[in-house]
């Protein structure tokens, strides 16, 4: 089955990827236009987006052990899952700017009032250096330094995790599921951050 995987792996383009990712976005607007989304629909639409970035970011974070431990090698999506929940962050986002809220004092308001939206925004603006250096050009530029800039995942993720539990007020369990899920793949990457580089020096 693994070997299955991965031979199928290399066979698809991660074009597909992108294209296909703009198709959950433009359901959730067209549900909520035509009321398929209840009575808050600019919430419900808000809230479903933002819940998919979350999700694409961990599945980013899943390739790494699932090459290490399981030998399932899904590298070649990772840039491309990473860059799609970027979006979907970044749509959650201006749901939230520009059908939500919409007054600019109240946004202001809101981030010093409402710590989950600081807590938010604050792993946003950690996902935004990785977007823009997520190109070859970035990785030749950097160097070693491309690697160290893109460990800011981990907090942000951690950040996006906390945003959901905060905002669901109280300790629910779909948010509490998704930060145990953060916080094991969070957890693993510590042995492997020493098998890494182990392997590195004998290769």
């Amino acid at each position: 089955m693994r070997d299955q995987i991965n031979r199928l792996a290399r066979k698809i383009p991660t074009w597909p990827l992108y294209i296909g990712s703009l198709i959950p976005p433009a359901w959730y607007f067209y549900a909520g236009v035509t009321g398929r989304m209840g009575v808050e629909p600019i919430k419900a639409m808000e809230h479903a987006i933002g819940i998919l970035g979350l999700q694409v970011l961990i599945a980013s974070l899943c390739v790494t052990p699932l090459r290490t431990y399981a030998r399932i090698n899904l590298f070649k999506f990772r840039r491309a899952l990473g860059l799609i929940a970027f979006f979907y962050i970044v749509l959650h986002l201006l749901v939230w700017l520009l059908l939500d809220v919409r007054i600019p004092s109240q946004i202001i308001a809101d981030l010093y009032k409402r710590p989950y939206i600081t807590i938010g925004m604050a792993g946003l603006l950690l996902l935004i250096p990785l977007a823009i250096t997520s190109n070859r050009y970035s990785i030749r530029k950097l160097g070693a330094n491309w690697r160290r800039l893109h460990w800011l995942v981990y907090p942000a993720v951690a950040l996006g995790g906390i945003h959901f539990v905060i905002l669901r007020k109280g300790w629910q369990l779909e948010p509490l599921l998704y930060l145990t899920v953060i916080g094991v793949l969070l957890l693993i990457r510590v042995p492997m951050a020493r098998v890494i580089p182990s392997r590195a020096r004998h290769t």
